[in-house]
């Protein structure tokens, strides 16, 4: 064990090289990193198991900053333990630098990005799954918190969940020290009160002044011991700790030091240190195995009958489970109407019901994938607006997490517009990196799983409450970025695009239509993002440049505009001839109750809206 002078001088390092850094950098946030450099000091001496020299090692604990903003303590201890150089650390903020304003995974030792604050916790969770129920190692997980973030609906999911599953290997670490960004937190220092709310969650929880280095010691000895418990330490500490002019006042969130006041400060904490940590490695380990890969086998569905790309959803995430056991999925309380279930049922030791808290259940997909794991999570997809800010922070994490939501659209029918997904395209479509799927046929629906489950980064697959028919051989390849022709001739007169449940809509007009002379050329447009940009130039070509694009969604940022777009920039200077004509049949008005066929009638994206449209076009 270190010294307690060890400790100190750590601490004074930590403080001085967060001044040090944000001051260069003329901007940051010093005083909120310099108030939890002691509970880092000891963290590091003591309690951090890490080898530095291998940030993949499977049996490193994970340090996680949810209080983002406290980016330069974090690069501090870093330098500390010798992950980084004092020249890069003092690269803050600097275009190109890895040494970003918050935390990103450009640096192998950060799991997530953090600085949306209320995520770090979550993510905390599914690495503690992980850890706890699949890998079955020894690690924890120390995760950093700002008393400002306790605000945050999304940290009590995380304590609740956390609780539920009994996650001991998980240490929460409050660094209370009052002050926000605009003045002071809605419990100040009233340590009691978060204690109390961890212990009502089910939590262990230690108050304690988080400058007595003993009494951090003692609490992170306490936290190790538990067997059943998550852990909370509420530290109290002052904003600006160890710079009299600055400490506990209000003002300076967010704030650089001018170089002079930066000056007084480091010569006031002892000056310029390069203290080296010894930071403990872990005990050698291996996750506990779960098998090897097998071919995936997908489910089969005969042509011609009648079955929901819902269910098809979970026929094929039960296969992807016999194939690959590193698959897992979490689901939000609704399991029993994405068919998440057939995979819970099957493999029960992977799948973790994350309850009515959808934030929660993406962070634990995050947290499930930093473990290397392949996370499949399902809600309905109007729920997945509630985790939006997770998953946007997720493109950020560079995380691999599949998405499923269902219960897209108008065509769910009895439940109203609550329920109906309808901005859910155009919300994943916005992700950075995102991949958009939407298949119409059960058959397509499991094979574009295992080219989710192939895909590293964010995907999402959108699926239909109601049944519908069966047009594709289980035989047949889907890809991501692919689109299929279903209908085409020569004779060809316009170009109708449409996904999932409009493609059945688009077939039967193709039939009244062609049963009138008039032929028209149908595209599945099945990969929304990626859209098949050069089979839609294709077919403009051949149909005069006329396209209807019908989706059950709103006009705004769906399919529609995924057509539109790929007729745009590059692509559309690639296009020989003009650029066609799109006309988007979609949801403009609020719908209400009704049968799917009349809430899809009523919104203007029915076969009969579709003749007509086709007919106007052509004259």
């Amino acid at each position: 064990m270190a010294t307690k002078e060890q400790w100190h001088e750590l601490a004074q390092q930590l403080r001085v090289d967060s001044i040090r850094s944000t001051t260069k950098a003329g901007s940051g946030h010093p005083t909120s990193s310099m108030s939890a450099a002691d509970l880092m000091a000891v963290l590091m001496y003591e309690y951090l198991r890490y080898d530095f020299s291998n940030p993949n090692a499977p049996t490193n604990d994970h340090l996680i900053f949810s209080k983002g903003h406290a980016a330069p303590l974090l690069y501090s201890v870093y330098k500390a333990a010798g992950g980084i150089s004092d020249d890069e650390m003092m690269t803050l903020r600097q275009f190109g630098s890895r040494i970003e304003g918050h935390p990103v995974p450009l640096l192998p030792y950060v799991d997530v990005a953090t600085g949306s604050l209320g995520q770090g916790l979550p993510i905390g969770v599914g690495i503690g799954l992980a850890g706890k129920y699949l890998d079955k190692l020894p690690y924890h997980i120390w995760v950093v918190l700002g008393d400002s973030e306790m605000a945050e609906g999304s940290i009590w999911e995380a304590f609740e969940l956390a609780g539920h599953y009994k996650l001991n290997n998980l240490v929460g670490i409050l660094d209370m020290n009052r002050l926000g960004q605009r003045g002071e937190t809605m419990l100040g220092w009233n340590a009691n009160a978060y204690a109390a709310r961890a212990r009502a969650f089910g939590w262990h929880a230690i108050e304690i002044d988080g400058h007595d280095l003993d009494a951090i010691n003692s609490a992170y000895a306490e936290a190790e011991r538990q067997t059943e418990t998550p852990t909370l330490i509420v530290a109290h500490t002052i904003k600006g700790k160890g710079f009299p002019e600055i400490e506990n006042q209000n003002g300076w969130h967010g704030k650089a030091l001018p170089p002079d006041m930066a000056q007084r400060a480091i010569s006031g904490l002892g000056g310029e240190r390069n203290i080296i940590v010894q930071v403990q490695k872990p005990e050698p380990g291996q996750p506990a195995s779960h098998g090897e890969r097998h071919p995936f086998q997908a489910p089969r569905y005969d042509v011609g009958s009648s079955v929901a790309t819902r269910t098809a959803y979970g026929d094929g995430l039960k296969a992807l489970g016999a194939a690959w056991p590193d698959v897992v999925a979490v689901d939000g309380e609704v399991s029993n109407s994405t068919y998440a279930e057939y995979f819970a049922k099957a493999y029960p030791d992977r799948f973790f019901e994350q309850y009515i808290a959808e934030q929660q259940m993406v962070g634990s997909a995050v947290g499930l994938g930093v473990r290397g794991y392949q996370p499949f999570a399902s809600t309905f997809a109007a729920f997945f607006t509630r985790a939006f800010d997770f998953i946007r922070m997720a493109a950020i994490s560079r995380a691999n997490i599949k998405l499923s939501g269902s219960h897209a659209g108008v065509s769910i029918g009895e439940d109203g517009p609550s329920q109906m997904a309808l901005e859910d395209l155009a919300m994943m479509r916005a992700v950075h990196g995102s991949v958009v799927l939407y298949p119409s046929d059960p058959n397509q629906t499991a094979k574009l799983l295992e080219e989710m489950a192939d895909h590293h980064g964010i995907s999402y697959i959108r699926t239909t409450r109601e049944k519908t028919p069966v047009i594709y051989s289980p035989d047949e390849t889907f890809t991501i970025g692919g689109s299929r022709v279903v209908k085409q001739s020569d004779a060809d007169k316009v170009t109708v695009v449409a996904a999932g449940i409009t493609l059945h809509e688009a077939l039967k007009a193709y039939d009244q239509l062609k049963g009138e002379g008039i032929v028209i050329r149908v595209i599945d447009a099945y990969s929304v993002k990626p859209i098949d940009a050069k089979t839609l130039h294709e077919a403009a070509q051949a149909t005069g440049g006329r396209i209807v694009v019908v989706e059950d969604h709103w006009v705004e940022g769906g399919l529609g505009d995924a057509v539109l777009a790929a007729f745009s920039g590059t692509e559309a200077q690639r296009t020989q001839g003009p650029l066609p004509t799109v006309t988007k049949l979609a949801v403009h008005e609020m719908p209400g109750s009704g049968k799917p066929d009349e809430l899809l009638d009523a919104a203007g994206i029915s076969a009969r809206h579709i003749v007509a449209t086709v007919k106007a076009l052509v004259g």
